[in-house]
């Protein structure tokens, strides 16, 4: 991962294990001083919502613990970090995305994963190469124009 990601990931981590567990705890106890645990839906809320915090700070930990970091590449091969702009040869709609981990990758927004079938595709090439990408509705031309 970029060390920007890595960042994002102590950032939210951070958030969970300070901010988070203050919220959980507020509505744990509101919860109990409306008396019978039993029968209390709100209580039972507000525990599985703890659960489901403590899950992902240990998910998050461990994904700090182990992340690799890997420097963006430059120049005009794309790779991690690129940005690149391609005219699909079908269509001839023109796009911009962004090569990214896979955790970053926010494909609505333009992030692609680079393990994604698009990303893999387009990893490597140069202004003016093709990629060919398979998805399930056949195979997509996609022409690279730049890479920043």
């Amino acid at each position: 991962m970029t060390a920007e990601g890595l960042a994002t990931l102590r950032a939210e981590l951070e958030r969970l294990e300070t901010v988070g567990r203050t919220e959980i705890a507020d509505q744990i106890r509101t919860a109990r001083e409306w008396g019978d645990l039993k029968e209390n839906a709100e209580y039972h809320a507000a525990k599985e919502a703890q659960a489901h915090l403590e899950t992902r700070i240990l998910s998050l930990r461990a994904q700090t613990l182990s992340a690799r970091i890997v420097e963006l590449t430059e120049g005009d091969i794309v790779g991690l970090g690129s940005t690149v702009e391609v005219d699909d040869e079908d269509s001839g709609r023109r796009a911009t995305y962004r090569l990214v981990a896979a955790h970053d990758a926010v494909p609505a927004e333009g992030l692609i994963s680079l393990h994604a079938p698009m990303g893999a595709a387009l990893r490597g090439l140069r202004a003016g190469e093709v990629a060919v990408v398979r998805t399930p509705r056949g195979e997509r031309r996609l022409r690279v124009v730049t890479v920043a």
